[in-house]
């Protein structure tokens, strides 16, 4: 069997989302069937809701593997999780592992579905931030898309690199590794010296009377 190493990073995005469902899990002291939901929401979520954005068989309910990814990951992390000093740390950077591993997986499978760049993208960005933005809801954690630091643009950045890296006839184990690492120095980098755009600063209104 061929080597795929788009594959490899589905499988791969899935346990490292599924491992931050389940450390948020254990941040909130839930039992072992509250690690199970949130490692599965969050392992498998983003790529559900790529493939209902995709029209396309949900990726999951034809292999069940992923969802058996999800639940020893999560049993894992239920015995061990006590062990790991700053698990909210710990939680950020395998999130930034997952984002980046997914910006490549989601606009991999949004180029071959569409064969749209632009389709392509949104579905690697979408892809990559869904899982964590539900694990973060559920779980009553601060959301990474509130976080000052650079989130979502780390996951366009991947899939774009891999978009174009694929449409300009590159390997796709040239284009994947290229996306993954582009992905992954964006988020590491807002993460570790806190890179981040100019926010919105408001203003005070106008009155009526300055109006012309």
């Amino acid at each position: 069997m061929p080597f795929n190493p788009i594959a490899l990073l589905d499988y791969a995005g899935v346990a490292v989302f599924a491992a931050t469902g389940a450390l948020a899990a254990s941040r909130k002291q839930l039992d072992i069937i509250g690690f199970l939901f949130l490692a599965s929401v969050t392992g498998i979520g983003g790529g559900t809701f790529r493939d209902l954005i995709l029209n396309v068989p949900v990726f999951w309910v034809g292999n069940r593997d992923y969802v058996l990814i999800c639940a020893v990951v999560a049993v894992l992390v239920f015995f061990t999780a006590h062990r790991v000093e700053s698990r909210y740390k710990l939680l950020l950077w395998l999130d930034a592992i997952g984002l980046a591993a997914f910006s490549v997986m989601g606009a991999a499978k949004g180029l071959a579905i569409t064969g749209s760049p632009v389709v392509s993208i949104i579905t690697g960005m979408l892809t990559a931030t869904f899982g964590g933005i539900l694990r973060d809801l559920l779980a009553g954690e601060p959301s990474v898309l509130l976080r000052p630091e650079i989130y979502v643009t780390a996951a366009l950045a991947g899939a774009a690199i891999f978009t174009f890296g694929d449409v300009a006839g590159l390997p796709q184990i040239v284009s994947g590794l290229a996306g993954f690492v582009m992905a992954l120095a964006v988020r590491g980098g807002a993460l570790r010296f806190g890179w981040s755009f100019p926010s919105y600063k408001s203003r005070p209104g106008r009155r009526p009377e300055d109006i012309p």
